[in-house]
């Protein structure tokens, strides 16, 4: 455990972000015990024209104007910086020398307002902890000089193609920067290795209160308990670029007796696809973060039905362990990622993997290993994620001292 120090957390996702954020729940458990900036990502020029008339957008421009304040407090230890400092988007220029001028003084700027924020809240000998971001991150000891430096590897960025043309020169250095390099993913931790020995596999956290069915009452929705069983569902983004449809219509095709249910916003593919012609299949549409637990409660087997590529081969799967909580037979595709569930899960490739891993989940389903699989989803909370990178801060200290 690291208590009372400052810890300093910057990244690709800003606090008002809408979606689900692991760097927001690791600032969160680091404010129990410590006091924690949040660095919202500075605003660079190209957003600000073309997404003006969105309300984040026109809430930064209104910071930047000196209308609202920029250091926002979240909770007694926790505050969030909305950076003043408006950056050049030069991710188009692919000359090194050239670049890399242009981000030295974006980073220069952007510590520049993290400085003051620091000096306003008395930060004294803190820790960055950096989730991903490889441009701004580099120079980050140059300019904040902290105590100690983390860098934080949830997604292989540098398969994207706008982190690409500049990432897969520049996260190696910022990987050798590092005092640390933690991993949600065997794939990254490896990865990571490849430029430094302090690279470490953390595992990730989730809400285990919310998915936990001894804490509270979990009630299968309506929608949900007049649909005939067996149930195979997904809950999650329908992206046809992460999920596989010719799986999902394989395993309707060839058992008419099951019902697939699909619960989440589906992209234009999936709107488009076969599947919405498929009597077992059913879409229930998107639903509030804190009614998911309820639709898993009331599935027979779990599936994560992923295309095996570069955005998913060490993409770890946070559904995996709210599955898991539940005590539900889970089935998913063979990721890198998913070797770390492979104890507690079915894993396939195919089409027909999935029909005959189902079969089986099905029948082997028993109280027993309900109970395994509820102990192994429910150990990985925020608090237990938050001691793994603890442990590292403190074992890489160790070997330095």
């Amino acid at each position: 455990m690291i208590k009372r120090r400052d810890i300093i957390v910057m990244g690709i996702q800003a606090w008002d972000i809408e979606i689900g954020s692991n760097c927001k729940n690791i600032a969160i458990e680091f404010s129990k015990h410590n006091r924690v900036l949040y660095v919202n990502p500075p605003l660079d020029r190209i957003s600000s024209i073309r997404h003006r008339k969105s309300k984040s957008i026109q809430k930064r421009l209104r910071i930047k104007k000196g209308l609202e304040e920029g250091l926002v407090p979240i909770s007694e230890n926790l505050w969030n910086l909305y950076p003043i400092t408006m950056t050049e988007s030069i991710n188009f220029i692919s000359q090194p020398l050239l670049f890399g001028f242009l981000n030295r003084r974006n980073g220069k700027r952007f510590c520049g307002d993290i400085s003051k924020a620091i000096a306003k809240l008395n930060f004294k000998n803190y820790i960055v902890f950096n989730d991903s971001s490889m441009f701004l991150g580099q120079h980050i000891r140059e300019f904040l000089t902290p105590d100690f430096y983390i860098y934080y590897m949830r997604d292989f960025l540098t398969k994207n193609p706008y982190w690409r043309k500049n990432g897969v020169r520049l996260e190696p250095k910022l990987i050798q920067a590092a005092d640390c390099v933690v991993n949600n993913s065997t794939l990254y931790t490896e990865y990571g290795r490849e430029f430094t020995p302090n690279s470490f596999m953390v595992g990730q956290g989730c809400d285990t209160r919310l998915f936990n069915d001894q804490l509270r009452e979990i009630i299968i929705p309506e929608d949900l308990a007049v649909i005939k069983g067996p149930i195979i569902g997904y809950v999650g983004f329908l992206s046809s670029r992460r999920l596989s449809i010719p799986i999902l219509e394989h395993i309707a095709i060839s058992r008419k007796d099951w019902s697939i249910v699909l619960v989440g916003p589906e992209d234009d593919t999936f709107a488009n696809s076969g599947l919405h012609q498929m009597e077992n299949v059913f879409f229930l549409g998107s639903r509030d973060a804190s009614q998911l637990p309820n639709y898993i409660k009331g599935f027979d087997v779990a599936i994560n039905p992923q295309l095996i590529n570069d955005a998913t081969i060490g993409n770890y799967p946070r559904k995996i362990d709210e599955y898991l909580a539940l005590g539900k037979p889970t089935v998913a595709s063979a990721t890198k990622a998913m070797e770390y569930f492979k104890d507690f899960t079915y894993l396939g490739e195919t089409p027909e993997d999935y029909v005959a891993l189902i079969e089986r989940a099905l029948k082997e389903d028993t109280p027993h290993l309900q109970k395994q699989r509820k102990a192994y989803g429910l150990s990985h909370s925020w608090e237990n994620n938050v001691k793994e990178i603890y442990n590292c801060i403190l074992k890489v200290q160790r070997a330095s001292a």
